[in-house]
């Protein structure tokens, strides 16, 4: 008989009691936040029509590339969602008597076919927020509060670098680079951290770049942040898109200011964010220490997307913020942080009395503590390691002696102190 492949598929992990227990912590923490900021909760389908998912105003070129495609009995051709983005603005589409402002939270999987590394897999949980119907930047300071609020809680410094793309393509248009050229430049761009200059000026030469287009660009990324917001200022009177870039910028700055969360909200002039969805403002959040490289969340405003999908010019002002909660996980696992709030508060070990220990067990569990009985035969010295190693609070010891006279042992398993508690049996 050919041996079963009982391996996991690439890209694809179990998750253990602990690392699941502080997987499941962390989505609470985050899903506490979501509500605490009026956040409405809905669910989308996993599986998607094929067309939907690449559609012009979905994930760009190289998700589509990653997308994983099937087909149904019917020949219909699907695909597994690559994000929760898309089908959230499917669900808008779909139901216009929504009342706006409407902001929505949504945690579930997805899927990728593309590369792994520390914290990215090719089946992973999303965390997403997405306000609609909020033209102004105060959705955007928003989303940046929360996801400093979320990361508080988590006990993780974060910075938010952000920027507008507006003010990338408004220069772009300056260099007369137009239509999908300027999706391609910025791609290239969006790698400024990852590669060098000057394999950025190779890679637009590769592209079909003229030299003195890539010599603009090239001197563009060797100025500092007063120099490009001054350079954005002087061409805001002749490129529209770069005046309402440097409107909207204006406006969250003082929101960031205002709320004084300039430490965590730094402006990066080359944040890119290679997604051609992406209309206006865009932001990654990442580790202040960058012991973990890639961003352990992002976002930003897409206000075409849902018009786009209903055969529409109208615009729909939707801006979003979506937090990688495998990411994360792994994040705090280098640390060896210990987030497991699941850890028992009593472990009963009877000792010959089983359903006593039943009787003790439940009049526990109706009170709303977190017991375990031991249904093993475990011999009292092996129950009392058990308990050391997972971290218990209290264990109840129970025998003959305790039963009859109405009682049972707890002891405390930080303190080492025992003492007799009353019981009914």
């Amino acid at each position: 008989m050919k041996k079963m492949n009982y391996q996991n598929v690439k890209g694809t992990l179990d998750y253990l009691p602990r690392e699941e227990g502080i997987r499941r912590n962390i989505r609470r923490t985050i899903e506490n936040v979501f509500i605490q900021y009026g956040c409405k909760p809905i669910e989308t389908p996993i599986l998607n029509y094929q067309n939907l998912l690449a559609s012009k105003y979905a994930g760009g070129a190289e998700i589509l590339e990653e997308m994983y495609t099937l087909s149904d009995r019917g020949k219909r051709e699907l695909a597994l969602r690559y994000d929760l983005t898309i089908p959230f603005a499917k669900v808008v589409a779909m139901n216009p008597t929504i009342k706006m402002p409407f902001k929505r939270y949504e945690i579930g999987k997805v899927f990728r076919d593309g590369p792994i590394k520390t914290g990215r897999y090719r089946e992973f949980t999303q965390c997403d927020v997405d306000i609609v119907g909020v033209p102004s930047q105060m959705a955007e300071a928003e989303l940046m509060m929360m996801a400093l609020d979320i990361f508080k809680k988590l006990k993780m410094e974060v910075t938010i670098q952000y920027n507008n793309r507006k003010l990338l393509v408004g220069f772009l248009r300056q260099l007369n680079i137009t239509g999908q050229m300027i999706n391609r430049v910025i791609l290239i761009v969006d790698k400024i951290e990852k590669i060098s200059k000057d394999k950025i000026k190779e890679e637009l030469r590769d592209a079909g770049l003229e030299q003195t287009m890539i010599e603009a660009i090239d001197t563009f990324l060797q100025k500092d942040l007063i120099g490009i917001i001054e350079y954005y200022q002087q061409l805001a009177e002749k490129e529209e898109s770069i005046r309402q870039g440097m409107e909207e910028w204006n406006e969250l700055q003082s929101y960031i200011e205002r709320l004084g969360l300039e430490q965590y909200c730094v402006f990066n002039p080359f944040l890119a964010r290679g997604l051609e969805i992406y209309t206006g403002t865009i932001y990654e959040i990442f580790l202040s220490d960058k012991r973990v490289k890639s961003s352990i969340g992002s976002g930003g405003r897409y206000d075409n997307a849902i018009g786009g999908l209903i055969g529409s010019r109208e615009t729909y002002a939707t801006v979003g913020i979506s937090f990688g909660l495998d990411v994360i996980l792994s994040a705090l696992l280098v640390d060896k942080v210990d987030l497991d709030d699941a850890k028992l508060d009593y472990y009963i070990i009877p000792i010959g009395r089983p359903l006593e220990a039943f009787l003790v067990a439940k009049t526990l569990r109706d009170k709303g503590f977190k017991v375990e009985l031991e249904l093993g035969k475990k011999k009292l010295a092996k129950a009392l390691e058990k308990a050391n190693k997972e971290g218990v609070k209290k264990v109840i010891m129970l025998g003959d002696e305790e039963v009859e006279s109405n009682t049972y042992k707890v002891r405390d398993m930080e303190s080492r102190e025992e003492w007799m508690e009353k019981y009914n049996y």
